[in-house]
This record gives C-alpha cells, sequence and structure tokens, in this order.
C-alpha cells in the first residue's frame, strides 16, 4: 500500500514539474497568455497546495508582463494614427478585460514565502472598449462603403466580409444590412451557360435542357453564379460555353455465337463396384451406393444487339469584359447500347443460372439516334460538373 502511495505521489510530482517548466518557457518565450493560462489551469484546484506555489508567482509575473506588453502597443497605434490599427486596439482591450476575468476567480493567490497576497493590477476598461468599438465600427463602415463603389469585384468583396464583421459588433448601424446585400450582389461573379451546335445533327433539346440545368449540379458557390438563362438585370462576367463538335453513331449490328456448355450433373444412384466389377457390400453385408453421374450438354445460339454513340464537345471559358477566351477544356462521352438474347437446345441446366435469363429474352427494337445521343447526357453532365469543379475562373 505505502509503495502505491510513494509511486502515486513521484508520478503527480513529475507532472506538477513538467508543467511549471511548460510554464516558465511560455514566459521566457513571450507567450504570456500561453503562460497565464496553463497557470490559471492548474490552480482551480488546490490553489493554496504548497507545490503550487511556483504557479503563482509565474502568474503574477506573466499578468504583470503582458499587461505592460499591451498597453505599450496600445500607446504606439494610438501615436501611429493609422486607422487600420483600430481594429487591433479594440482586440487588444478586450483581451486586456478576457485577461482579467481569468484570473478574478482564483483571487486572492497566497504566497506563502513572502507571506503575502500576489498582486494583480486590474484596471476597468469598459470605456476603452465601447469607444474602441465605435471607432472601429465608423472606419469599417466607412472604408467599406468607398470600396463598394470600386469596380474591383476583389475590393468589393472585402468590403462584404468587413460590413459582416461591423453587424458582429453592431447589427443595427445605420444601413449595414442593405449595403451587406447590395455588396455581395456586385461582388458576385455571374457566368451564362449556354451550348452550340457545330455537328451535322440535331441535338436533342432534351439534352442541352439537362446540360444547362445547373440547379441539380450544386455549383453555385459564395461568390459564383451560374446561369442558364439570362437575366435582364445582371452584368455577366463570363460565359461558359458548351461546343458539340461531333457526334458519331454506329450502325445497328446483331451479333451471332453459337456455342456448346457441358455439365455433369447427378441422376440418382449406383452400386459401389469393385475393380473386378463386383458389388462392394459394408460390414452387414448391405450393397453400398454412390451418386450415379451424367453429362448434360446445350447447344447456346446467342444473339447480341450492339449500336452505340460518341459525343465530342468542347469546355469555352469566355471574359465577357474583354471577350476573350481564357480557357479550353475537352469533353468526350460514349454511350453502348447492348441488348442480349439467346436460344438454346439440349439441356438449359448445362449453363450456369445467371445466364438463364437470357433465355427469357427476345429482340427489342433499336433506339432511335437522338434517344442514343440523349442518353449519353448522364456521362456529359458528370464530365461538365467535373471540369467546373477543378477549373474555377478565378483561381
Amino acid at each position: 500500500m505505502n509503495f502505491k502511495i510513494t509511486l502515486f505521489l513521484s508520478f503527480f510530482i513529475i507532472l506538477t514539474s513538467c508543467g511549471v517548466r511548460q510554464t516558465r518557457e511560455s514566459l521566457s518565450n513571450g507567450d504570456y497568455d500561453d503562460a497565464i493560462n496553463n497557470a490559471v489551469e492548474s490552480l482551480k484546484n488546490r490553489k493554496d497546495a504548497k507545490g503550487k506555489q511556483d504557479y503563482v508567482y509565474l502568474l503574477e509575473e506573466a499578468f504583470a508582463k503582458a499587461k505592460e506588453r499591451d498597453q505599450s502597443n496600445i500607446a504606439s497605434w494610438f501615436k501611429d494614427a493609422n486607422p487600420s490599427n483600430l481594429e487591433k486596439i479594440f482586440n487588444t482591450y478586450q483581451q486586456l478585460n478576457s485577461r482579467q476575468d481569468k484570473i478574478k476567480p482564483l483571487l486572492p493567490l497566497k504566497l506563502l514565502k513572502e507571506g503575502r497576497n500576489a498582486t494583480f493590477p486590474f484596471d476597468d476598461y469598459s470605456d476603452q472598449i465601447i469607444s474602441s468599438k465605435n471607432a472601429l465600427v465608423k472606419y469599417l463602415y466607412d472604408n467599406s462603403k468607398a470600396l463598394l463603389g470600386s469596380k474591383d469585384k476583389m475590393s468589393i468583396r472585402r468590403a462584404y466580409d468587413d460590413f459582416i464583421y461591423l453587424s458582429q459588433l453592431n447589427s443595427d448601424y445605420k444601413d449595414t444590412k442593405k449595403l451587406i446585400d447590395e455588396a455581395k450582389f456586385k461582388g458576385t461573379d455571374f457566368v451564362n451557360v449556354y451550348t452550340k451546335n457545330e455537328t451535322n445533327m440535331v441535338i436533342p433539346i432534351r439534352l442541352q435542357n439537362d446540360l444547362l440545368d445547373f440547379s441539380t449540379f450544386g455549383l453555385n458557390d459564395k461568390w459564383t453564379v451560374y446561369h442558364s438563362n439570362r437575366q435582364k438585370e445582371i452584368t455577366y462576367d463570363y460565359g461558359l460555353i458548351v461546343n458539340f463538335r461531333q457526334i458519331d453513331i454506329s450502325p445497328e449490328q446483331i451479333k451471332e455465337k453459337e456455342f456448346v456448355k457441358e455439365k455433369q450433373i447427378k441422376d440418382g444412384t449406383k452400386p459401389l463396384l469393385n475393380a473386378q466389377g463386383q458389388q462392394v457390400k459394408d460390414s452387414l453385408g448391405h450393397v453400398i451406393m454412390v451418386d450415379n453421374f451424367k453429362t448434360i450438354r446445350a447447344s447456346i445460339y446467342e444473339f447480341r444487339q450492339l449500336k452505340s454513340t460518341q459525343v465530342v464537345a468542347k469546355i469555352d471559358y469566355i471574359n465577357f469584359n474583354n471577350n476573350q477566351l481564357i480557357e479550353t477544356f475537352p469533353l468526350a462521352s460514349e454511350f453502348v447500347f447492348e441488348h442480349i438474347y439467346s436460344k438454346y437446345t439440349g439441356d438449359k441446366r448445362a449453363c450456369e443460372e445467371t445466364y438463364y435469363p437470357n433465355f427469357d429474352r427476345r429482340a427489342v427494337p433499336f433506339p432511335s439516334n437522338e434517344q442514343m445521343v440523349y442518353d449519353s447526357g448522364e456521362d456529359l453532365k458528370t464530365k461538365l460538373k467535373d471540369i467546373i469543379v477543378r477549373n474555377k475562373f478565378r483561381r
């Protein structure tokens, strides 16, 4: 029992010393808040224990140094008078306040050797937090509204992000909600998607509609919207053109094949014979019976109906702002119609059971050329979506 207690105490001492060493290293490296977090976590239980004294000293020192650093930074930013520092000032005042809130529940913290409580000079930062937030909100509003007048969509997107941040700081500030919607619209790339037919064949309307039904593609993202039908109030930034270049359709074919299947199957039983042709009996004098096998055959006449189509296209990315071709991607799809039916003579059991359905089938009409082209559509859609996902208009 004493051994277990000694082992536990040794393990506890090792853990404590490791924690203290890690906290001291953070303090030495200038990572004051990491040192504070480590010390606070360690002092949540048995804060007045003798073994926790190192944490109290480290917490006192880390707090003082962190406060001095933050206040020095704030003074420097105020002196610089750069409005881009307003967010740093606001965040630092919040950091000063939250650091105090972490430590308050632990107070008082005793320094046993010195016979005093650890010193943590707290300040009320509520006025500074409010005033720095108001200054930041005004700056975000004025700066973002100016960016909103830009023709550069990336600048407008930055304005959108800043308006969102502003609304988190003050949800009812002026007309921020309306400006968020405006920035979202102005910062969005609108892409017009349409098809061109450069073949000598008629492209089925159903296929064109399916390819242009981008609502099923799930491709719209935060800043890109695809339209197959142009809307009057929208100026389109890009075009995505599906150019059909070539459609090849094979002749209708019926291929015939004849083959024979053989299999041995059980056909009752028969007496077991020895090498001399005599019946073998068991110890009781009974004739030993064994399975009797026979070979069955079936002649198979197989008919395979075949017809295939290949659709070749290219995808053009167009920049409507300068009417320049951005990039071209190849797109091709093949669809094969295949129907198998069979007849047989002999014993059907010579075939595998998985083949049996072929005997129940008969010849069917070949699909029309239009249907063949349409049936290639699912594969075309998948490949088109993959091209768009991998190749955004803005990279």
